[in-house]
């Protein structure tokens, strides 16, 4: 999971943090329901829901893992986003982890260990 790890935020307050994009693409893949399934075993719904806003995809108010046309929209979100280019940010401290060319940086600054 994606938590802030700066001194002085908690797990619980670092999480989840807020996405920021100002650059993804779209690169549709072949859809797997299946997998999809699988997948969100491990997600938390709104977390997803909350990023796939970032990046203009509506996903349903609720999860329902027999309604494919709702996990076609879910596996998009999952699989064919990519951001290029942003942020995530803590919402506790409001340190800002810059995401460049598809990979967010997590490291911290020496004074924030």
């Amino acid at each position: 999971m994606l938590v802030s790890n700066a001194k002085g935020v908690s797990e619980e307050e670092g999480y989840p943090l807020t996405l920021e994009v100002t650059e993804h693409r779209m690169e549709e893949t072949e859809f797997d329901a299946a997998g999809t399934r699988k997948t969100m075993e491990t997600v938390k719904y709104a977390v997803l829901r909350a990023a796939a806003k970032a990046v203009d995809v509506d996903l349903p108010e609720a999860y329902a893992a027999d309604d494919d046309d709702a996990l076609k929209v879910i596996h998009a979100a999952l699989c064919d986003v990519h951001v290029v280019e942003g942020c995530l940010v803590c919402p506790k401290s409001g340190r800002r982890f810059p995401i460049t060319n598809g990979i967010p940086n997590l490291l911290l600054h020496e004074d924030e260990l």
